[in-house]
């Protein structure tokens, strides 16, 4: 929920520039004794190899295998050849604070020699390239929601902190407090890895937090977010707790959000504020390729969904009616607006725009291709997004299912996961994995079910 710091204030850092130091010299200057090798599956789930420093030039010059049927949603069959996890050496990261000794790169799949159309980090490489075609290079900030809990012997839920149960308990100093040591080691990591967060806060819901870092290109953020949700989990671990990023853990609170603040860039200026000399038809101070931008998002919407909101679970927190602080922080209809966090496209200045409609079980790789691409859509067609806080007439998905049919009617968003190879059907195959989510949800009886019709007939 917190305000991404603007980039009036100060520009974001580059993306870490090609080093000549080796991987292997990385990780020994930082007395690094293994290397998780990293990469995503499309359902998000972090998939490593631990790699003993002693093999760092192996794992730089040749990658390590893995068994991608194995890995989970990686279009792969048991009869398939290893998905080869080469490292980007920009995206080193030591982690001391998790384990001493240990760090973490992020990798780029490939399969027999080419880069693997399946994986996540690829697709996102692709869509950055595509708008570099266009010299714009998307920037983005992500807030990262979530929840500490507990977890009961009976399968139930409560929060970690047991006193965290004000009705609205959103910037209680107390929660913070109680929670100190974990969210002042959790933010210490992120000053020490040069990342710049600058606020850690309790959300609206029981036992739910946030933290954030400074906006980066949208490939550094992307890597950002899958090293933060792994540093948060496994120090929340340490202390006992369990930290989730899962949409609607309870009914009745608010769900964890994924926010995207974006923007884009060209020749080192943001091209989303209104030049002085240009005329401002909507009032917000953004420019004409900003408005065309935002136009894109709205247009795209409901496909949009089936990356950003990709899970059963999503579409609780979309369409919760109320929570127990009164708000549900979710926006439920395609609109934008100005500083107005019921938009599913705020506004907060004319430097960036807020993508509010995603989730903390998106995918971070393939959440921002598909807003990068949609965005971009808009660019080119030069979409108007008419005038602010009126909704498109847009059918916003209220199911899992709902937003694949969505995105089996937008060639914009099928070609982002198909922007690899489109021969290898990753839209198809994704579509399928989400019905298939779907309707395993669907089979499984619930307490509601129970409660509903044990004796109503």
């Amino acid at each position: 929920m917190s305000l991404t710091v603007s980039p009036e204030t100060e520009r974001p850092p580059a993306r870490a520039a090609a080093t000549t130091a080796s991987l292997a010299e990385l990780a020994r200057a930082d007395e690094v004794r293994f290397i998780l090798a990293t990469f995503t599956t499309l359902n998000g789930k972090p998939c490593s190899k631990l790699v003993p420093v002693e093999e760092a030039d192996a794992l730089e010059q040749d990658g390590v295998g893995f068994a991608g049927y194995a890995a989970g949603s990686m279009g792969q069959l048991p009869r398939d050849p290893d998905v080869i996890a080469v490292p980007d050496i920009a995206s080193y990261t030591p982690l001391p604070f998790v384990r001493p000794g240990l760090a973490l790169v992020h990798c780029d799949p490939y399969v027999e020699g080419r880069p693997f159309a399946f994986a996540p980090r690829v697709i996102l490489r692709s869509l950055i390239a595509r708008a570099a075609e266009r010299n714009l290079t998307l920037m983005a900030g992500a807030e990262v929601e979530y929840f500490l809990v507990h977890r009961r012997p009976d399968g139930t839920l409560v929060p970690a902190d047991s006193r965290d149960d004000a009705a609205q308990p959103c910037y209680d100093a107390r929660g913070l407090t109680r929670m100190y040591d974990h969210l002042t080691a959790v933010s210490d990591a992120m000053v020490a890895l040069g990342w710049g967060p600058y606020a850690s806060d309790h959300e609206d819901g029981n036992g739910q937090f946030e933290q954030n870092f400074r906006y980066a290109d949208a490939l550094t953020t992307a890597d950002r977010v899958v090293t933060l949700r792994y540093i948060i989990q496994v120090l929340a671990e340490q202390r006992g707790m369990t930290a989730t990023f899962m949409p609607k853990p309870w009914t009745d609170r608010t769900g964890n959000g994924l926010h995207l603040h974006l923007s884009l860039w060209q020749d080192g200026d943001s091209r989303f504020p209104r030049p002085a000399d240009a005329e401002d038809p909507y009032g917000l101070g953004l420019s004409g390729l900003a408005y065309s931008f935002v136009g894109g998002l709205l247009d795209h919407a409901a496909g949009l969904h089936a990356l950003i909101a990709p899970t059963v679970n999503s579409y609780k927190r979309t369409g919760a009616r109320t929570t127990a602080s009164g708000a549900t922080w979710a926006p439920t209809q395609a609109s934008y607006g100005g500083n107005d966090r019921t938009h599913m496209v705020r506004v907060p200045d004319a430097q960036r725009v807020e993508l509010r409609a995603g989730d903390g079980s998106a995918n971070s790789y393939l959440a921002i291709a598909a807003a990068l691409a949609a965005g971009l859509d808009g660019v080119v067609r030069n979409a108007d997004p008419g005038p602010p806080g009126v909704a498109r007439t847009t059918t916003m998905p209220r199911t899992l299912l709902d937003a694949v049919h969505a995105l089996d009617i937008d060639p914009v968003i099928q070609a982002v996961l198909d922007s690899v190879d489109p021969a290898c059907g990753v839209s198809d195959y994704y579509a399928a994995l989400k019905r298939e989510e779907f309707y395993s949800w669907h089979n499984t009886v619930s307490d509601w079910e129970v409660d509903r019709y044990l004796t109503a007939i």
